[in-house]
């Protein structure tokens, strides 16, 4: 192949920002073989096989699609049933294709739509990354909930459109999560991702219908084993371990899940909780030095082999534990920014209780606000910024438990109080 450069123009569009139909079966960067085996499995596994549903469910056009059915047709693989026009058969699967098929899936079980090699996907993901600008305007729409001072949002702002990571910091209830939840509403766009990559004649599923929505696709020519989605957003927490940053192998059916970064490619991936995993945080660092500084990384085959995938979204680690006891210098100057939150003053605290009954179309009061900075004062609590939202919501289970207008009082609200924090009455 040639220049980076010249495959990416080869592979999408410029112009409609969409991967290129293959008009050839080379063009699709994979093995004859291995595609006519893929073909095989399909029509075994669909009773009533036409050409057209060869064409939908690998994903290739229907010329790549005949040359390969036709060549099973010859090896006596298959037999034509019916034909209804020059490129409309309807297929059954002869003795000696059964026999094949059987051995294929026990090799490898993958039956769907047609990969993408890994080179190809390296590429693409590279070019749809530097396509990607970020506006100011969508950073302060998409944390025009959150009340943050102008240095805080001028940092995000730079985090979103760079694509650095963020090591943000801060007591429980200060609005990490929150706020790096809010980093995905501001990056812009959709991206394009395969269904599946190839590798050696191995399959790695990346498509996810838990983490990725897919969003209209367009019409005309391209390439159908991409799909269009939104951006996703990939968050893990406690159940991070160092097993699952790798390829998942499933021995049943002899294919690779890929691990949850390369699923968050192209969009936010937040690792909360940070500290809390089931490992040391060392162990973890240890895991991302590599991807962080390179923006690559690598994955490993059942086999042994190693393979590098990119590593291109924008990584966040959350953490309400003192930084010191997780992380060292080393690490944190591979981050590209750090964030500190901090518990609120009155003033921010009144500032987000209006904000968010605000948004609940809710009536402020300036006595509800007095009597919860009395009761913070008076029980030497510590505010924090979740607690106006947690609060008001409480009010408005007392509303609607009793069947009372969503109205805020003192006297619901001292009881959604004792209800938040447990106290007796």
């Amino acid at each position: 192949m040639g220049t980076p450069g010249g495959e990416i123009r080869q592979l999408f569009s410029d112009e409609t920002f969409s991967p290129t139909m293959p008009e050839l079966l080379e063009d699709t960067g994979l093995d004859f073989g291995f595609l006519a085996d893929l073909t095989l499995k399909i029509i075994s596994s669909d009773a009533n096989c036409t050409s057209e549903r060869v064409s939908e469910k690998i994903k290739l056009p229907m010329g790549i699609t005949e040359r390969l059915t036709h060549h099973l047709y010859k090896e006596k693989y298959i037999e034509i049933r019916e034909r209804s026009g020059m490129q409309s058969q309807r297929y059954s699967i002869l003795d000696r294709g059964w026999e094949r098929a059987q051995r294929l899936v026990t090799v490898n079980g993958y039956v769907g739509p047609a990969p993408v090699n890994l080179a190809d996907y390296s590429a693409a993901v590279r070019w749809m990354d530097k396509r990607t600008r970020t506006h100011p305007s969508a950073v302060m729409q998409a944390y025009s909930d959150l009340v943050l001072s102008d240095r805080e949002l001028e940092t995000l702002g730079l985090i979103v459109d760079s694509r650095r990571s963020l090591f943000l910091t801060g007591p429980p209830g200060s609005g990490k999560t929150t706020a790096a939840k809010a980093l995905h509403a501001a990056l812009q766009g959709e991206i394009w991702i395969p269904y599946a990559l190839e590798v050696d004649g191995h399959i790695i599923r990346v498509f996810d219908l838990h983490l990725h929505r897919p969003v209209e696709q367009p019409g005309g020519r391209y390439d159908k084993r991409w799909v269009k989605v939104r951006r996703p957003l990939v968050i893990v927490g406690g159940e991070l371990t160092l097993e699952s940053m790798d390829l998942i192998y499933a021995g049943n059916l002899n294919f690779y899940e890929a691990p949850f970064q390369v699923k968050a490619n192209g969009g936010v991936l937040i690792i909360d909780d940070f500290g809390r995993q089931r490992m040391e945080p060392h162990d973890l660092l240890n895991r991302w030095i590599i991807p962080l500084e390179n923006h690559v990384d690598y994955l490993t085959l059942h086999t042994g082999k190693k393979i590098e995938v990119p590593f291109e979204q924008l990584l966040v680690f959350a953490t309400n534990l003192n930084t010191k006891d997780l992380v060292d210098e080393a690490f944190l100057r591979r981050m590209g920014y750090r964030l500190a939150f901090t518990t609120p003053s009155a003033n921010t605290y009144s500032l987000i209780l209006k904000k968010y009954l605000a948004s609940q179309q809710l009536e402020y009061k300036p006595e509800i606000l007095s009597f919860l900075l009395n009761r913070y004062e008076g029980e030497k609590r510590e505010m924090k910024s979740c607690e106006p939202r947690d609060l008001t919501e409480r009010c408005l289970d007392i509303c609607k438990y009793e069947n009372l207008p969503r109205e805020i009082t003192i006297d619901i609200m001292e009881r959604a109080w004792c209800n938040y924090f447990g106290i007796a009455t």
